[in-house]
């Protein structure tokens, strides 16, 4: 029985999803990124998940693009465009992560090229090993960043170090990538499940309803107006204020207690 391309596990409240084409460094193709988009739409719908840890296997995080299968439609579909690979394999992706309103935490162990390192920019926290590097990769090929590439890395990285990024196909190392504003932390590789699992852990743990709300906000400040955007904060402020996970919290607070969160 062959191994899944997305190995998927619920422990606890963590639902873990483990990119799973290590032969190929997990560079994508079509199927694996149906299943992944799948999982991403599932975890919004269960309750029981209340964060989620994006991993892989191997001695890679995801090399991007799997190019024999765009060549190879290329040749055998009529009318297929590469528009028609990021419409279905990259941009329900980028939304799900972006939309599901859970914590996503995003583990890179190894090399992120092309869609790779722009999946892994678009997760809510990412840590990655020391060893690890981010690469574009579009512009050898004569490609533009892909799969939220020109939108995160102008405003995370700032337009004069995205566009070096991108022209000059620079690698970026992963103490770079927190220099940059891309990543969260970086840690020696062998310590690298033991912190994603303790960071998973702990959002696990805490309000994640309001986590969903945060992400609503920062998803609209992307092209709100400040006040569009503080109109927002007070409509969500009131929506948090509902919830129980507000309401444990002051009680804990007042009685000097731990709070039990249900994510709710």
């Amino acid at each position: 029985m062959s191994e899944p391309l997305i190995k998927s596990e619920l422990t606890g409240s963590v639902l873990r999803l483990t990119l799973n084409r290590p032969d190929k460094l997990n560079s994508f193709i079509e199927p694996m990124a149906k299943l992944l988009q799948g999982e991403l739409q599932k975890a919004g719908g269960n309750e029981e998940v209340r964060a989620v840890l994006l991993r892989a296997e191997g001695k890679a995080f995801c090399a991007g693009q799997d190019l024999p299968e765009v060549v190879g439609r290329e040749k055998e579909e009529d009318g297929y465009q590469l528009a028609d690979t990021v419409r279905s394999t990259y941009n329900p992706i980028i939304r799900a992560i972006r939309h599901l309103e859970k914590p996503v935490v995003c583990a890179v162990q190894g090399t992120a090229a092309g869609a790779g390192a722009n999946i892994a920019f678009a997760c809510d926290i990412v840590l990655a090993a020391e060893e690890a590097v981010f690469i574009q990769s579009f512009s050898k090929i004569g490609l533009i960043p892909d799969s939220g590439g020109t939108f995160f890395l102008p405003r995370l990285a700032g337009l004069a170090r995205a566009n070096a990024l991108y022209m000059l196909d620079e690698k970026l190392t992963a103490v770079q990538a927190i220099e940059f504003g891309l990543i969260h932390k970086a840690v020696p590789k062998d310590q690298l499940a033991d912190a994603v699992e303790s960071i998973a852990g702990k959002l696990a743990s805490m309000p994640t309803r309001g986590f969903g709300l945060y992400k609503r906000a920062v998803n609209a400040s992307m092209s709100n107006s400040l006040d569009e955007q503080l109109d927002l904060e007070a409509r969500l402020q009131s929506e948090a204020g509902y919830t129980e996970d507000y309401h444990e919290g002051v009680d804990a607070f007042l009685n000097k207690r731990k709070p039990n969160y249900k994510g709710s």
